[in-house]
């Protein structure tokens, strides 16, 4: 369900979460529209938890590991990506969720919201100038990365079912992409 009456900026979209109105209802701001988030498959849930896992151990104290927490962008939209690596800033995040200048890389999972995860919300994290996006298509065991924003759209990409993958805020990292998805 999409609640389109009007666009929403991101302050509207904040008032109406803390006056309750959106209270238990699973959505996001994407693009000025609130959009209902999908509900978690189970393996989407494991291979998400388990990843988000994972990358706490790898990155220590390098990076925070965000999962399902919101974002905020410039083009009136706060997604709530499976997992968000941004900086480690503290408190600062009790003022503001993590801007695109805080964010290393973003990851979705993706198993019935393949669509919105390749089209919109790829363009909503390309037109933030988000570094790098990883989307793992669950029906196709596969990890597609997506890098260097420029013009609201993805220089490049790669799709993988195997090896390692560096991502390029870490380049001494070399993360198995099994341990991504699942195999």
């Amino acid at each position: 369900m999409t609640i389109s009456l009007a666009k929403w900026t991101i302050e509207n979209y904040h008032q109406m979460v803390e006056t309750g109105l959106l209270e238990d209802r699973p959505v996001e701001l994407l693009k000025g529209e609130i959009v209902e988030i999908s509900p978690e498959s189970e393996p989407h849930a494991y291979y998400s938890r388990t990843a988000a896992e994972y990358l706490m151990q790898i990155l220590g104290d390098r990076a925070l590991v965000s999962q399902a927490k919101p974002i905020t962008l410039p083009n009136h939209s706060e997604p709530e990506p499976d997992i968000a690596i941004v900086q480690r800033l503290g408190r600062e995040y009790l003022t503001h969720h993590p801007y695109p200048e805080n964010i290393f890389w973003l990851m979705e999972y993706a198993n019935t919201s393949l669509e919105k995860d390749s089209s919109l919300k790829y363009q909503i994290y390309a037109e933030a100038g988000i570094p790098e996006y990883w989307l793992v298509n669950l029906k196709r065991r596969e990890l597609i990365i997506f890098r260097h924003p420029q013009g609201g759209e993805y220089a490049s990409k790669m799709t993988l079912t195997a090896g390692e993958i560096t991502p390029l805020a870490f380049e001494d990292l070399k993360i198995p992409v099994a341990a991504l998805i699942g195999e």
